[in-house]
């Protein structure tokens, strides 16, 4: 934020809503950020100093899909708590590793002052983490992660165990049979481990069902086609489920075009228009909600401390969730159009007046 703008610390909270997690505490040491010399923000901050103007990339395998919007939403919100400029989004738009390492190493050879990144392979991005980081780029895996690399961190989803949870949460209404379950980038880090997590929990859940994998493509538009041509060829599976967001909402679709709602089980992951629809009509029993606008505010908001602090404050492996969305709690989803599930609503939402228990914990003593 820039002096003489007239942003207020009320003005501030009212854009960040309720869901803005850490940011609060950052509001005043944002509230009179300004333009100095040198590219810098001025003077002091709140507890912060002046910075250079840091930029930051994110390299991304699906830049235009829907589900990146509240990521990048969130990213552009920390930026501007920050004071820092808007990160750059770059990458591919159909999953094309050699494109998205392409953009890496044009940050790394730009000299950009931080890279998050969506490691969707296992190989293509190790020796360009490398190279980053020993040029002291730090390098933060958001979405995707990927065994044998050397980012600082991973701030996404869980995806092995969203995966498991789902195909338990499956074996509750199917027991046999063949399941359809699309998946947009097959062997891709961040939705195999979910197919994988789902076959591991039905084999120990319900032996009986057998699970028909879908490949539908990494651009939205193809994904419903992928989805109607497997039912077609299979119309006695007992379940139509996805573990992406495009693969789920043609899932929602599909179920209530051919009349299937009730008959079927569906389910699958993320918050698409035509997904939380899906949901409210009964033609999905649950999607899964991973907090995408984190992915994309947490990933600035610690490549800026890990800087600020010359890598004393070490940015935490970040879990963002997994949330079960049913028709019992759809209903902010569907009516809040919020920003922070990539809706266009800038209010502070209303909380409800009674907080659900969230699942029992026990903290290590």
């Amino acid at each position: 934020m820039t002096a003489g703008t007239g942003t207020s610390r009320r003005s501030a909270l009212k854009y960040l809503g309720a869901g803005g997690v850490a940011a609060s505490a950052l509001l005043t040491a944002c509230t009179s950020v300004q333009e100095g010399q040198n590219g810098q923000n001025g003077g002091r901050s709140g507890p912060f100093p002046g910075t250079p103007q840091w930029r930051f990339v994110f390299v991304n395998h699906v830049t235009t899909n829907s589900f990146f919007v509240p990521t990048r939403t969130g990213l552009a919100d920390a930026a501007a708590l920050l004071g820092v400029p808007e990160p750059q989004w770059t990458g591919s738009e159909n999953g094309n590793v050699a494109q998205m390492a392409s953009a890496m190493e044009t940050a790394i050879t730009g000299k950009a002052d931080g890279i998050a990144v969506a490691l969707t392979d296992d190989n293509a991005f190790v020796d360009l983490t490398k190279r980053a980081l020993g040029q002291g780029i730090p390098v933060i895996a958001y979405n995707a992660n990927a065994a044998g690399n050397y980012p600082l961190t991973y701030v996404g989803q869980d995806l092995y165990l969203s995966g498991f949870r789902m195909g338990q949460r499956i074996a509750q209404k199917v027991t046999s049979g063949d399941i359809l379950v699309g998946i947009s980038q097959p062997g891709g880090n961040n939705v195999q481990p979910r197919l994988d997590g789902i076959t591991d929990a039905l084999k120990q859940a319900a032996p009986g069902v057998r699970v028909q994998s879908v490949n539908t493509g990494a651009e939205q538009a193809g994904e419903l086609n992928a989805m109607t041509a497997a039912y077609t060829g299979n119309t006695a599976a007992k379940g139509i489920y996805a573990v992406d967001a495009g693969s789920t909402a043609a899932c929602a679709k599909l179920i209530a075009d051919r009349g299937l709602t009730g008959k079927i089980g569906g389910g699958g992951f993320d918050l698409l228009d035509d997904t939380v629809t899906g949901v409210k009509a009964g033609a999905l029993d649950f999607t899964i909600d991973q907090s995408p606008y984190l992915q994309g505010f947490l990933s600035v908001l610690y490549l800026y401390l890990f800087r600020l602090s010359g890598t004393l404050v070490a940015p935490p492996v970040t879990d963002t969730g997994l949330t079960f969305v049913t028709k019992e709690n759809v209903g902010p989803y569907a009516t809040a159009k919020s920003r922070f599930e990539g809706g266009d609503n800038k209010d502070v939402i209303a909380m409800p007046g009674s907080i659900p228990l969230p699942p029992a914990s026990v903290l290590s003593r």
